[in-house]
């Protein structure tokens, strides 16, 4: 049976599509410090294999999106899973610090396409609002799987070891791609559009970044993201290394920060309907500077110990979830005939932000916690000034 438009069960398969990123990256944190120490290598080395996973993930959105619009969503989104699928098994076997970068940087250079064809799929088969209010629902539903991955990943480094996250995330990925095969239509409103050369893709890009607007909805993205990111990467150091929590009470900590993602996202919902775009984010962007501006506040004083950390990084985390979707949505509005490059480029900038973010991370980070909301006021920060210093271009749409 094949999926339809305004069905629970589409917006289910592209939300755990969307789940790709955060299942292979949130399933393996609490097992970080174990990685660290089975293969000899120090904290920031260890934070490379999160760091080269997002330039993975930018270096696969740069084709993945032009490719779907030239050839078709289906075919290369089942690609992109193949390649997820067998660089996820080299990871499970990696012999070396090393490799395991090598093999995480593919991962996500796969990982990333059946994301950015999600949203294209979004931009498809929606417009305006109503394709808002779909990339939020699948936000609630995606939500899920980074509130339960690091239990999940905690309870299998406590039983097993940090290999067994990557081999479940294997099938999970094998599972997914079955019911792409088997259900998901193509989507693509004109097949054979748009050049798959390097310069056609570059000019293409270039086209996209001239347009404000898209420019200002993607920064909205990429610094909204980037926050998030940034308590991704550097939490598991900071609530057991500095605070010393164990990996299951890490996992149960790091969800207050997805609670509060998938809270957005249904407040988004409801949002979306009556303020419009505009009127979500701009919620969604006092959140982000309030939840960044109250962790480094309780940090900086010693405030609550690691709930100074996890409780604001929810009020954040609501704010993601408020702002993301309704970003995403409004940078793609434009480009009907373009939505897979609209949706690669989207992500590209949001992705090469985010590792820069915890590259320089995890240089500051060694044995102390004040760096990670540092990083994650700032980024807050610079969403709400830039929302708040962009009114007219976002008006005028251009």
């Amino acid at each position: 049976m094949l999926l339809r438009p305004d069905t629970l069960a589409l917006t289910v398969v592209l939300a755990l599509l969307t789940a790709l990123g955060p299942l292979s990256t949130d399933m393996y944190l609490p097992s970080l410090p174990a990685i660290a120490r089975a293969l000899g290598a120090d904290t920031a080395r260890t934070q490379l294999t999160l760091s080269l996973f997002l330039v993975g993930f930018a270096a696969g959105q740069l084709i993945w999106g032009p490719l779907s619009d030239r050839f078709g969503r289906r075919p290369v989104l089942l690609t992109g899973l193949a390649i997820f699928i067998v660089a996820t098994g080299a990871c499970a076997l990696a012999p070396s610090i090393d490799w395991l970068i090598a093999m995480r940087a593919l991962q996500a250079f796969g990982g990333s396409g059946p994301i950015v064809l999600a949203r294209a799929i979004v931009r498809d088969l929606y417009e305006g609002p109503r394709a808002g209010r779909e990339l939020a629902r699948m936000g609630t539903i995606m939500g899920v799987v980074p509130a339960v991955a690091p239990i999940l990943g905690g309870v299998l480094q406590a039983y097993l070891d940090w290999r067994a996250s990557f081999v479940f995330t294997i099938a999970g990925a094998v599972a997914l791609g079955a019911v792409v095969i088997a259900s998901l239509p193509e989507t693509a409103r004109s097949i054979g559009t748009g050049s798959v050369s390097p310069r056609g893709i570059f000019r293409s890009f270039v086209s996209l970044s001239h347009h404000r607007s898209f420019r200002t909805y993607a920064g909205l993205s990429a610094l909204a993201y980037s926050g998030l990111f940034a308590f991704i990467s550097g939490s598991s150091f900071v609530l057991q290394g500095y605070y010393g929590l164990g990996e299951v009470a890490f996992g149960f900590s790091f969800s207050f920060g997805v609670l509060g993602f998938i809270t957005g996202t249904l407040l988004a919902r409801r949002l979306a309907g009556t303020r419009g775009l505009d009127g979500t984010i701009q919620v969604g962007v006092a959140c982000l500077a309030s939840g960044g501006l109250l962790m480094m506040a309780c940090v900086a004083l010693g405030l609550f110990g690691p709930f100074g950390l996890i409780v604001p990084m929810a009020l954040y985390g609501v704010g993601v979830g408020l702002t993301m979707p309704q970003a995403l949505a409004a940078a793609m509005q434009p480009f009907p005939d373009r939505a897979g490059a609209a949706s690669s480029l989207v992500g590209v900038v949001q992705m090469s932000l985010a590792a820069g973010v915890g590259a320089v991370l995890g240089l500051v980070l060694e044995g102390r916690a004040l760096p990670l909301p540092i990083a994650v006021a700032a980024l807050g920060i610079a969403a709400f000034v830039l929302f708040h210093t962009t009114h007219r271009i976002r008006a005028a749409g251009a």
